[in-house]
C-alpha cells in the first residue's frame, strides 16, 4: 500500500512541477519531488534517510546551480550554493549536538542533518530557515494530531521521522520560490 501512495505522490509532484515551472527548473523540481517522496517513505517506515537519496538530492541541486549558474558568473552560483550547503550542515549539526548535550536525547538524526545540507542548493538564503521552520511545524502538527487521535501522550523521547517532513518542505519551498513567493 505504501508503494502506491509514494508513486502517486511522486507523480503528483512531477505534474505540479511541470505545470507551474519553466524548463529546466521544472525537470529539477520533478526529480526533487520524486526524491523527496522516496526519503519520506523510507523515513516513515524505517526512521532513516538513505545516504544515496541525500547524495542524489545534493547532486541534482548542484547540477541545477551549474545549469543556471551563468547568471552569477562562472563559479559564483556554485560557490554560493556550496556555502549554503556548509551553513545548513553546520546549523543542523550544531542544533543536533546542542539538543543532545542539553537533554541526553538524540533529537535529530545525522540523516536529517545531511538532508538539510543536501537540499541547500535548491534553496536561497532567505528560504533556508523558512524550509526548516515549515518542516518542524508540519512534523509537530502531524505527530501531535496523531497522538491526539490515538489518545497517546506526546513523549519527548519519541523517535520522529523529521526527514519525512523536511524533504517535501525542500521541494515545496523551491517551487514556491521559483513562482516568486519569496522574492526580496
Amino acid at each position: 500500500m505504501q508503494h502506491r501512495w509514494a508513486f502517486a505522490a511522486a507523480l503528483a509532484g512531477a505534474v505540479v512541477s511541470f505545470a507551474l515551472l519553466p524548463w529546466p527548473a521544472a525537470g529539477f523540481a520533478a526529480m526533487l519531488a520524486a526524491l523527496a517522496v522516496y526519503v519520506a517513505a523510507v523515513d516513515l517506515d524505517r526512521f532513516i534517510i538513505p545516504d544515496a537519496a541525500n547524495v542524489a538530492i545534493l547532486a541534482t541541486g548542484i547540477l541545477l546551480v551549474l545549469a543556471e549558474g551563468w547568471r552569477a558568473g562562472p563559479l559564483g552560483g556554485l560557490a554560493d550554493a556550496l556555502l549554503r550547503v556548509l551553513v545548513a550542515f553546520g546549523f543542523m549539526w550544531t542544533l543536533r549536538f546542542a539538543y543532545a548535550r542539553a537533554t541526553g536525547i538524540e533529537g535529530l538524526g545525522l540523516g536529517d542533518v545531511k538532508l538539510a545540507a543536501a537540499g541547500a542548493p535548491y534553496l536561497m538564503w532567505n528560504t533556508l530557515p523558512l524550509t526548516l521552520a515549515l518542516a518542524a511545524i508540519a512534523c509537530a502538527l502531524a505527530l501531535s494530531g496523531r497522538a491526539l487521535l490515538r489518545g497517546e501522550p506526546i513523549e519527548r523521547s519519541r523517535e520522529l521521522p523529521f526527514g519525512a517532513f523536511l524533504a517535501p518542505a525542500i521541494w515545496l519551498v523551491f517551487v514556491l520560490d521559483r513562482l516568486g513567493w519569496f522574492a526580496v
